[in-house]
């Protein structure tokens, strides 16, 4: 789904009932794709019509008909970019799935997904070691290295086996001043990340014992963000925040782009991301 969707996965953890993603939309991406790209993406996931197949056939068609399968291709091209049917093609497939297995049918997943949008580098960086750490605060793993069905478990398998970032992944880059403009992926290195999840996954297992407060990973000390609040952060993040999570100063330009009449979550955001 990586390769099809033109949305970048930045971190992802897979539980025993439930999953976490986080995801960069690149609508730019889609805007560029050609039509025969996004006609095959979309037919790596979905049947498609007569039309669109003999059109990938290069096939001849009429006036109208091609008019029919650029319409369908504009759609496709928007869906591409659509956090909603990104999450269509990953949990439908499993319930299929799931509903075999236990030979029977209905609704396997109690309902849609909920979301929140990350509005600067301190939510961004906080969600993605919520997710990570997924299994060590479920207490079914004791360190990162063993946090199966992560994504953090697949950088450091990488690491370990002296390869490249994996491809389905999206890359750290280094912090902006460091990046070519334009340039897609995590805007941290991928060593001072890892820093930060081992740190912080030490000291969710040991509730903070041994841990000197003024020794930040590199992470924190550039962003500002004190050990209390970060221990917050990483242990509830889910429940600490919602919605538009971010600086104040983010969340009010997302309010207005989104034409909400107040801003929402204020105290939320000043409170964990000033």
């Amino acid at each position: 789904m990586a390769d099809i969707f033109t949305i970048d996965i930045y971190a992802y953890a897979v539980m025993s009932n439930h999953l976490h993603v986080v995801l960069n939309v690149d609508s730019e991406k889609a805007k560029n794709l050609s039509n025969r790209e996004v006609c095959e993406r979309w037919h790596q996931l979905f049947k498609g019509t007569l039309l669109t197949h003999r059109y990938l056939n290069n096939e001849a068609l009429t006036k109208p008909q091609l008019a029919v399968v650029e319409d369908k291709l504009d759609l496709w091209r928007k869906r591409l970019h659509d956090i909603s049917w990104f999450m269509r093609a990953l949990n439908e497939p499993i319930a299929r799935q799931a509903n075999a297995e236990d030979k029977c049918t209905g609704r396997f997943w109690e309902g849609r997904f909920t979301s929140q949008a990350l509005l600067d580098e301190k939510a961004l960086i906080a969600c993605m070691t919520y997710v990570d750490l997924n299994p060590i605060r479920a207490k079914i793993a004791d360190s990162p290295e063993t946090s199966d069905h992560t994504s953090l478990q697949r950088r450091i398998h990488a690491i370990q086996k002296q390869q490249s970032q994996p491809a389905s992944l999206a890359p750290f880059i280094g912090s902006s001043s460091q990046t070519n403009a334009g340039e897609e992926g995590v805007p941290f290195e991928l060593k001072d990340y890892l820093t930060l999840v081992d740190w912080t996954g030490r000291a969710i297992l040991s509730d903070k014992r041994g841990l000197i407060k003024n020794d930040l990973p590199p992470i924190l000390s550039r962003l500002g963000i004190s050990h209390d609040l970060w221990l917050q952060l990483a242990n509830n993040f889910g429940k600490n925040t919602s919605g538009l999570t971010g600086s104040p100063e983010k969340a009010k330009v997302a309010a207005e782009l989104l034409g909400y009449q107040r801003v929402p979550r204020v105290g939320q955001n000043r409170q964990y991301f000033s």
